[in-house]
């Protein structure tokens, strides 16, 4: 018996503004895009090429013994390098310099100059690398966020996460898979703030965490020069299967006042979610005050109130989603 439900993300070949706005945009799915013209990064953007182009500009990169990345338990060390040394040993199955074991793990993921106030883009941070790549004029230029460079170790796999806002991941060299959850099947994932704490998706630990087997799953392998649209909310296990270099568009989906203006990387919640959540916590302390039978009491009388506000039927299941995150306008 399979472990999950799982479900191919559906391709779309030759898509231009046009037909991504009208035909798949609107469905609020992932989708992979092929055939877009990303520039020449698809041919040019070799070792040699990437390390000749990105100099020595130090980089900030995560550093592990293992290929799974776990950001809950932080199992890796953060190290700086010079970008082509890192460029050399990314694509490195075995390494000669090496700091902590000799096939140790490798992954970028680019920051912004000021890292604590700034998005990445990769025209600022990587210049002439960046007029390789175009950017799909998919969106209205006022609603970009953020192009973020990403390189990985072959076999990397990063933790189960998702970001608010929408985003296209542009595998530029080496193939990906990558797995994504809806999220209506959040409550399924095991949150821990934007992350899942099941590390292993392909082997779950079911006595620790018996709901995973509900989620339905969807895969994808992005080949080089393919794109992935992931929209806001879903969640998404990325497994590097050869060195790669991709890069991902982020862009707001919703009004720009609508985001927390102090989150450079973009994973903050919404604003008005935030102070929900936050309204929710006071609640619930509010509830402590009471014996055990009238919290599970009022609890329920809860969730009632919440369901019968934010839920909606999907049109393809039989689970729930928030009103808020269904048929929202492209």
């Amino acid at each position: 018996m399979e472990l999950q439900e799982k479900i191919a993300v559906p391709i779309f070949t030759e898509v231009d503004r046009e037909v991504f706005l009208k035909e798949v945009y609107p469905g609020r799915r992932p989708a992979v895009l092929r055939g877009v013209d990303l520039g020449p990064c698809v041919e040019r953007w070799t070792v040699e090429y990437l390390g000749m182009k990105g100099g020595e500009r130090e980089v900030k990169i995560h550093v592990s013994t293992v290929t799974q990345m776990d950001f809950l338990h932080k199992n890796f060390v953060y190290k700086t390098l010079p970008f082509n040394e890192f460029v050399r040993r990314a694509s490195e199955a075995k390494h000669s310099d090496f700091f902590l074991c000799e096939d140790e793990s490798y992954y970028l993921r680019s920051l912004g100059e000021d890292v604590r106030k700034e998005p990445a883009e990769l025209s600022k941070q990587f210049p002439d690398l960046a007029e390789d790549f175009h950017i799909p004029q998919f969106f209205e230029s006022d609603q970009f966020f953020s192009s973020v460079f990403r390189i990985s170790s072959c076999g990397l796999q990063l933790w189960t996460h998702y970001d608010v806002m929408d985003n296209l991941l542009a595998q530029v060299t080496g193939r990906k898979r990558v797995v994504l959850y809806s999220p209506q099947d959040a409550l399924h994932l095991y949150l821990n703030g934007d992350k899942s704490e099941v590390l292993d998706i392909d082997a779950p630990d079911l006595k620790q965490f018996p709901e995973f087997v509900k989620a339905r799953r969807y895969d994808c392998v992005l080949e080089p020069g393919d794109l992935l649209f992931i929209p806001a909310l879903w969640f998404h296990n990325t497994l590097a299967l050869h060195f790669g270099v991709g890069v991902n568009i982020f862009w707001r989906h919703l009004s720009a006042d609508s985001y927390d203006k102090k989150d450079p990387y973009g994973n903050k919640d919404p604003v008005a979610a935030a102070r929900a959540l936050q309204t929710l916590e006071r609640g619930l302390h509010a509830l402590d005050e009471l014996p055990a039978e009238y919290r599970d009491f009022y609890g329920r009388r809860m969730v009632q109130r919440i369901q019968k506000r934010t839920y909606c039927h999907s049109p393809d299941s039989e689970t729930t989603i928030p009103r808020s995150l269904s048929n929202k306008p492209g």
